[in-house]
């Protein structure tokens, strides 16, 4: 692998030294605040593609523009057009989005009594949506423009507005369709999949009976009200799904034969283009061991097991198949089975045809496929930066489409002949191009986002690199140093921490990724830092899996050579060394204070995990097995056993109808310290979630900052 190790070095000094403004506040910079929505980067207009056609658009008008002409605009939809449509309903133009459902266009309005879907070509409306029901996973398929959508546990579909037909009629509370299911593990983030012609509707019914009911407690009635959820706990019977294909014509329902054992997962559902067959890429219990599956949806049957994939540890399919727009036989998998996520080509048999992506690297999304070229992000230059490259399908000849350093996220048009490439760096809040993919690549600018922080002073941000536990391996940092920095000065230090998979704190975009609550506590004279230890993504499969069976050992090693570094620097006072994180980042704050209970002298633990054997099934299992499997690597990572180890002030924070990771976690905690006869703090938020929302966001932030403010400064 190349090695790229670089710091930048970033201060926004103010912009006018005789006009200083006063420092930003929580309400400023934490979502939720009365304020933050002025401190984020903003562009006059949104731009989305209708085919090859530019849609550019803010609250009064929409235009077209030729991306071979782009300053040239052709009015295309006014506020007016719109309301129009929807009569006496309230709208603006920022209520309304496109999108693309095999090839075909249409327009969403989220007006204030319903939901609309139109043809914007037409300027008709094909069908509506009360937003006072009780709607929930609603999916739009303008192929036959028909509604599907869930109400409580069942499923429905309507066309245009006629009545609604229940395609399924379950009175069992714990049997539920159409929404998504194990968790949201495995890239799954819905429960219905319209077929390529809209002749079919696919959807996952999801058996939770046999789940044991979890308690969770609403205390804002007089008398407390109980609300049950299904949580499937490590090691504990978990919920069985299948798959449902309805006919549209005939009005029945099949169930494909996925077999037994029934608590697998069935992930990424795929379409044959003919729509005579369905694909799954199915998980055991284990999931060590992935199989691509055919089924037909005529007998319900499998026909063929395409291919597998095992692993020791475990496999995690992310991806449904994308398949090639001029050999519907033939289709894009991507996999991390030689170490990195990437693309290869496969056909409807099962064969292997060619690898189209290769290196230390990773493919981080697929963003458009043409006849040609697949179009992808990846982090190949910089493992804390994502460009834009295309791949011939044929030759495996790669280009780069994008040129700034920093993240881009891009938007293909139909044909993939023109990019937007939206992107931002450290030092830029955010840019937006137009950029031809082929023959002269002409970019033209379409948009700068204003910097939201002009005339504030802000602190110095910096990104690097320290070698991790294990000596050799690189891990990225960030480093924010107070606002009025002296090199003269010790200063307090806070590692702000997530730690967990499926994380990346450090990037290079827009002031490195900093946190608003960061640049607050710099303000107030803390040294802010934040490290991607070994566990977390986009670095490889031997990255991430290192934490295997024993999770927050390998990390909190990381961390330390995270303080190591912190020690080393002249103006960090060593005896007051702080640490906050959320979720697995209370996980790992709780680690780091008793595990380096001389080191760590204060830590803010939210919604933390303390024992994995609490955890749900598809999570837990993948990382540390099942507790009958891996009952010392379960002992080693219970904070409950290391309750006796608390030295400093420690504050532990819960959301008490937290439905991710149950208040059973901190309870335990604080039961355990009792008996260890240690002291930590408790805070709980009322009502609230895994993550604080709303004004309670604000007051969160503001309840750890005086935490710190007391008792590490």
């Amino acid at each position: 692998m190349k090695k790229f190790v670089y710091i930048f070095i970033f201060m926004l000094f103010i912009m006018n030294t005789t006009a200083q403004k006063e420092q930003l506040g929580l309400e400023d910079l934490i979502p939720g605040g009365k304020t933050y929505s002025r401190f984020t980067p903003k562009t006059d207009y949104s731009i989305k593609w209708k085919g090859d056609d530019l849609i550019l658009h803010n609250q009064d008008s929409m235009w077209i523009v030729q991306p071979d002409n782009p300053d040239k605009r052709e009015l295309f939809l006014l506020k007016e057009d719109v309301q129009s449509l929807i009569e006496n309903d309230k709208v603006n133009l920022n209520q309304i989005s496109f999108s693309k459902i095999n090839q075909k266009y249409y327009g969403r309005i989220a007006a204030s009594s319903k939901i609309y879907y139109f043809d914007p070509d037409k300027k008709e409306i094909l069908t509506s949506l009360q937003t006072e029901g009780n709607y929930k996973n609603i999916s739009f398929c303008p192929d036959n423009k028909t509604l599907a959508f869930t109400i409580d546990n069942n499923l429905y579909i309507r066309k245009s507005e006629s009545e609604a037909i229940a395609v399924t009629q379950e009175s069992n509370p714990a049997i539920v369709f159409g929404q998504a299911v194990h968790r949201n593990e495995f890239g799954i983030n819905k429960g219905i999949f319209w077929s390529p012609k809209g002749n079919y509707l696919a959807f996952y019914r999801m058996d939770e009976s046999m789940v044991t009911d979890y308690p969770l407690v609403d205390v804002s009635a007089r008398v407390a009200k109980l609300k049950n959820i299904k949580y499937p706990m490590a090691g504990m019977a978990s919920h069985e799904v299948t798959l449902g294909i309805y006919d549209l014509q005939s009005g029945k329902t099949i169930y494909l034969a996925t077999g037994e054992p029934k608590d697998h997962y069935l992930t990424n559902i795929s379409w044959d283009p003919s729509e005579e067959y369905v694909y799954i890429a199915e998980l055991n219990r284990e999931q060590n061991h992935m199989q691509l599956n055919k089924y037909s949806i005529a007998s319900g049957k499998k026909v063929l097991t395409l291919f597998e994939e095992k692993n020791d540890k475990y496999t995690e399919p992310q991806n449904p198949l994308l398949f090639l727009k001029n050999n519907p036989d033939q289709f894009i998998w991507q996999t991390r089975k030689d170490g990195y996520n990437h693309m290869y080509l496969y056909n409807t048999s099962g064969e292997w045809i060619r690898q189209l992506s290769s290196g230390p690297w990773e493919v981080k999304d697929i963003v458009g496929l043409d006849d040609d070229h697949v179009y992808f992000t990846s982090n190949e230059l910089n493992p804390i930066e994502f460009q834009v490259y295309k791949i011939h399908l044929q030759n495996g000849q790669k280009d780069r489409l994008s040129s700034e350093p920093g993240i881009h996220s891009p938007m293909l048009s139909a044909s993939c002949k023109y990019m937007v490439d939206s992107y931002s760096n450290q030092t830029t809040p955010r840019n937006i191009d137009l950029v031809e993919t082929s023959g002269s690549r002409n970019k033209t600018r379409l948009q700068t986002a204003n910097n939201p922080y002009a005339g504030y002073r802000l602190p110095e941000i910096s990104l690097g690199s320290i070698k991790a536990a294990d000596k050799k391996t690189d891990l990225y940092y960030r480093l924010v140093k107070p606002t009025d920095f002296d090199p003269n000065k010790k200063y307090p230090v806070i590692i702000y921490v997530y730690g967990g998979p499926h994380s990346q704190m450090v990037l290079n975009n827009w002031l490195g990724s900093v946190r608003g609550w960061e640049i607050y506590m710099a303000q107030k004279g803390y040294v802010i830092f934040s490290l991607d230890n070994r566990g977390t993504s986009n670095r490889g499969f031997a990255f991430e899996s290192v934490t295997h069976r024993q999770l927050g050992i390998e990390e909190t090693a990381d961390q330390m050579e995270g303080v190591r570094f912190l020690e080393s620097l002249p103006y960090v006072d060593a005896s007051k060394i702080g640490v906050h994180g959320w979720s697995y980042g209370g996980f790992m704050t709780t680690n780091m204070i008793l595990r380096h209970p001389d080191k760590i002298k204060v830590g803010v633990a939210g919604g933390p995990v303390i024992d994995w054997k609490y955890y749900e099934v598809m999570y837990g299992e993948r990382y540390m097995d099942s507790p009958q499997d891996n009952p010392e690597g379960y002992d080693k990572t219970n904070m409950n056993k290391l309750a006796g180890n608390l030295k400093g002030r420690f504050l532990l924070i819960h959301g008490d109808e937290d439905p991710v990771v149950v208040w059973q976690h901190s309870l335990s905690f604080l039961k355990a310290c009792i008996d260890a006869e240690t002291y930590p703090d408790y805070f709980v938020y009322p009502g609230q979630e895994h993550n604080m929302v709303g004004r309670d966001r604000v007051h969160l932030h503001e309840k750890i900052t005086r935490y710190f403010d007391d008792h590490l400064k």
